[in-house]
C-alpha cells in the first residue's frame, strides 16, 4: 500500500483540557448554560488549543480558484471567463471576502489551483496551477490521479502557511464557475442520493436550469459514481474543492481548527471526513446557505451551523461572517470571571 501524507495521523483535541475547561463553564458567572452554544464552542476551543484561554485572533483565510470543463454542459448562469476575473477583483480588494477579511484583520490569500487562462501575477494570488480547468465530467474523469495529488497538496501548503504564521483559526473559500454542479456531483456519489434531490440554483438557474443540471449530473455519475472519497473527488471533483479537502485534512494533522463556509467547501469536507472521521472535531461549520441541498451535506456530517443568513455566494464569505461568534466564544471562556473569583453567590 502507498501511503501518502494525508495517512498521518490526525491531532485529537485534549481530553483532560475538555474536561477542565468544562468545569471553568460550570463556575463562570452566569446561570449553567445560559450562554447556549457559546459554550460548547468555547470548551471545543479550549481542547483543540489546550488551554483554558483560547483565542480566535489570527484568522487565514485561503480561497481557492479553479475552472470547471462541466461549464461546456449549460449548468452554469454565469460564464466560465468569470472565474479568472473574480480572481483579478480579490486581488484589487472589491470581492465579499476582500472586504470581510479586511474588517475582521484576517489574512487573506487566493490560490489559482486551476483558471482555464494562466493569470498575469496578482498581489496576494499564489500560482499553484494544477491545469486548465478540470475535464467535463460528464464524458471523462475530472483529473487524473496525480492532478488530484496536486490539488490536495495545494491545500495542505495552504493550512501549513496558515499554521507558520500564528493562525488560530482557518478559513477556506472557493471560486470556480460550475463548481456547484461538481460539489452536487461528489455529495451525490458520497451519500448515493439522486441528483434531483440535491441540485440547486447555484449562481442563479431557473427552475429548468436546475432540472437541467441535475440531469448534467445523473449522466455523470451513472458513469462515475463511487463511494470512496478519492475517487469522487478525482472522478467528479474541481481542483478547488480537491485543495479544500487537502486543507482540511492538514488542518486537522496541525490540530488547527478549520471553519467551513458553505454548499462547496461543506462537500470538500464531507470527502475529507469520509476519508479520515477522526478529522471531524477539528470542523466548524459557519452557516447553513440558501443552496438547497447543503442542509442535506450538514445532516450528513452531524454539522449544526453557526448561522442561517440566506447566504450562498461562497468565496469564504458565510465564514468569515461567522468568525465573531467563535471570537466571542473564546473571549467568554476565557474571560469571565468565576463565582469565587467574582465573589458571587450561586444558585
Amino acid at each position: 500500500m502507498s501511503h501518502h501524507w494525508y495517512d498521518a495521523p490526525i491531532a485529537a483535541p485534549d481530553a483532560a483540557v475538555r474536561a477542565a475547561a468544562c468545569d471553568r463553564q460550570a463556575q463562570l458567572t452566569k446561570p449553567p448554560g445560559s450562554l447556549g452554544r457559546l459554550e460548547e464552542l468555547g470548551i471545543a476551543l479550549a481542547a483543540m488549543q489546550g488551554t483554558q484561554q483560547p483565542r480566535v485572533d489570527k484568522v487565514w483565510i485561503t480561497v481557492f480558484a479553479g475552472d470547471h470543463g462541466v461549464v461546456a454542459e449549460g449548468v452554469s448562469a454565469f460564464p466560465q471567463v468569470v472565474t479568472a476575473e473574480m480572481v483579478r477583483n480579490f486581488a484589487r480588494g472589491g470581492a465579499a471576502i476582500s472586504v470581510l477579511a479586511r474588517t475582521w484583520d484576517a489574512r487573506l490569500e487566493v490560490v489559482n489551483v486551476g483558471t482555464v487562462q494562466p493569470l498575469e501575477e496578482l498581489p496576494g494570488v499564489l500560482d499553484a496551477r494544477v491545469g486548465p480547468g478540470s475535464a467535463n465530467f460528464v464524458r471523462e474523469p475530472a483529473m487524473t490521479g496525480d492532478q488530484l495529488h496536486e490539488a490536495l497538496m495545494a491545500g495542505h501548503d495552504a493550512a501549513e502557511r496558515a499554521a507558520i504564521n500564528g493562525a488560530r483559526l482557518f478559513v477556506g473559500g472557493e471560486m470556480g464557475i460550475g463548481n456547484t454542479t461538481s460539489a452536487t456531483a461528489i455529495a451525490c456519489s458520497l451519500l448515493g442520493l439522486p441528483a434531483a434531490q440535491l441540485a440547486g440554483p447555484g449562481t442563479g438557474l431557473d427552475p429548468a436550469g436546475i432540472s437541467h443540471k441535475a440531469l448534467v449530473i445523473e449522466r455523470a455519475l451513472a458513469r462515475h459514481r463511487s463511494d470512496q472519497p478519492l475517487a469522487a473527488l478525482q472522478r467528479l471533483g474541481g481542483f478547488e474543492i480537491a485543495a479544500l479537502a487537502g486543507a482540511y485534512l492538514r488542518c486537522g494533522q496541525l490540530g488547527l481548527p478549520a471553519l467551513v463556509d458553505g454548499f462547496i467547501t461543506t462537500a470538500a469536507a464531507l470527502a475529507a471526513v469520509r476519508l479520515r472521521p477522526d478529522l471531524a472535531p477539528w470542523l466548524f461549520y459557519a452557516h447553513c446557505s440558501a443552496e438547497p441541498g447543503h442542509r442535506r451535506l450538514l445532516d450528513a456530517l452531524d454539522a449544526k451551523p453557526l448561522l442561517e443568513l440566506g447566504m450562498r455566494l461562497g468565496e469564504g464569505s458565510g465564514a468569515a461572517v461567522a468568525v465573531p461568534i467563535l471570537r466571542a466564544a473564546a473571549a467568554l471562556h476565557a474571560g469571565m470571571a468565576t463565582f469565587a473569583e467574582a465573589g458571587v453567590s450561586q444558585a
